[in-house]
């Protein structure tokens, strides 16, 4: 299947085999698990990966600004993480048969090239693997496809209002190429679209919508209610002057 976006590519799965709860590397010039910035950890979640039991991750550092982003605090890619590794690896060895799988979140986790190994061993320990991405970085997100089992993929808003969600020029190209890149792989996805009531038209909604459904063929597309909690003092500002005028 020829690209959208001019772009494509061949996906070859295959198999983990770490099993140690030691982060191991693939090679010498891959991180290892132990590299991951983690920024903060909910140890159990019900509600970040539809019908499973989870621990969630939360990676630092993100290449966009989004308008209502309200995990603004741990988007600086240069703050180190707060949570180790291997404090993960001996929660997951402890419970094995309790939780059905692991979430990585952000921030944009695929930022992080440790990723791939941290996926990988959580699949060797038996956990399934979820993914929260914005499609920043194709290309890294393409390296992870043969460790994830179910992405929630956040798409924006139409390709030519995407920046003004982003803050960042060019950002609907790696959005929508990891977009098409998930549906051509077969896994499982979930993709979301917070709603922007300082930037997004219900007509905008609508056309991404119908882009979402007819072009590529996404058939679990959620809406989601922006929130202010957690989010800048200009965006609150922002959100409240939008709804004061109706």
């Amino acid at each position: 299947m020829t690209s959208r976006l001019d772009r494509d590519g061949e996906f070859g799965l295959a198999v983990p085999s770490v099993v140690s709860t030691r982060a191991t590397a693939l090679n010498s010039t891959e991180p290892s698990a132990d590299e991951l910035a983690i920024a903060g950890w909910s140890r159990l979640s019900t509600c970040d990966w539809p019908d499973r039991i989870v621990t969630t991750l939360f990676l630092q550092g993100c290449p966009w600004r989004c308008t209502y982003c309200h995990n603004y605090t741990i988007l600086d890619p240069r703050t180190p993480g707060v949570v180790p590794w291997q404090d993960v690896a001996d929660l997951l060895a402890k419970r094995q048969g309790l939780l059905d799988g692991v979430v990585f979140s952000g921030g944009e986790p695929t930022r992080q090239r440790a990723l791939v190994a941290a996926a990988r061993q959580v699949r060797g320990l038996g956990f399934g693997v979820g993914l929260h991405t914005g499609g920043a970085f194709p290309t890294r997100l393409r390296a992870l496809l043969p460790y994830i089992d179910w992405v929630g993929l956040d798409i924006k808003a139409p390709p030519d209002r995407y920046d003004e969600i982003t803050r960042r020029q060019g950002s609907a190209r790696p959005a929508f190429e990891s977009l098409e890149m998930v549906m051509e792989a077969g896994i499982s996805v979930q993709v979301r679209t917070t709603v922007d009531p300082t930037v997004l038209t219900p007509g905008d909604v609508t056309r991404l919508t119908e882009l979402l459904r007819d072009e590529y063929g996404v058939d679990d597309h959620v809406l989601q209610t922006v929130r202010s909690d957690g989010t800048s003092e200009e965006y609150r500002n922002a959100l409240k002057k939008t709804e004061l005028m109706g």
